[in-house]
């Protein structure tokens, strides 16, 4: 049975599509966050994300930061940023991404390059529809160092080595957290007001640092 993509979701992939058309869009599109484009080698992906894809996108981006600071690590979140590389034929924008192990590289950045700066060390991923592009291919090229991806059901962390990613339960650039602990917390988030969420996350996270 084919899935139905969520009420406001649209999604499109457009072949042999050039790099210099890819990048007329980015630059017709301005500053405006929505449609997203994702280009990898001539195949562009176009997304216009529903509501359920927005809140766990913001919900994890929330997760991040109080994870972060509760490990008082420092990070730049740059959101969905538009990230590109004209050697490797590839761009994105992802749901969400940080700067972790490599902050000081891009502190008081405000474009990035990847061309001579790194790439995020997270990037956040809500694929409820599963997209036709590989996305995590596309990250690892770029070498971005974790991914943590939602399907609207699950979560998994994805860690990098070498050329691809492997499954794993544990962070490697939030020293610590579990995919289980961020799960509950988003099964958390659901129920809750929202300030109530926040604040007990947060002693959650301060819990678990001085135990």
């Amino acid at each position: 049975m084919l899935k139905r993509p969520p009420q406001g979701e649209h999604r499109v992939v457009l072949h042999d599509v050039s790099w210099g058309t890819y990048q007329r869009l980015l630059a017709e599109q301005g500053n405006r966050g929505n449609p997203r484009f994702t280009y990898d080698r001539g195949m562009l992906e176009i997304i216009s994300p529903s509501g359920e894809h927005e809140e766990l996108k913001h919900t994890l981006a929330l997760i991040v930061d109080a994870l972060a600071e509760g490990l008082n690590i420092d990070t730049r979140g740059l959101g969905s940023t538009t990230f590109r590389r004209a050697s490797l034929a590839r761009g994105f924008a992802p749901d969400a991404c940080f700067y972790i192990a490599n902050v000081a590289h891009v502190k008081g950045k405000t474009n990035i390059d990847l061309a001579v700066d790194p790439p995020p060390d997270l990037v956040v991923e809500i694929d409820i529809t599963c997209g036709s592009l590989d996305r995590l291919a596309l990250f690892a090229a770029v070498g971005v160092v974790e991914v943590w991806r939602h399907d609207g059901k699950e979560l998994a962390f994805y860690v990098r080595l070498e050329d691809g990613y492997v499954e794993r339960e544990q962070s490697s650039v939030l020293p610590g957290v579990h995919r289980a602990a961020v799960a509950q917390f988003i099964k958390d988030s659901v129920t809750a007001d929202r300030p109530t969420w926040l604040r007990e996350m947060r002693q959650r996270v301060q819990a678990e640092r001085g135990s």
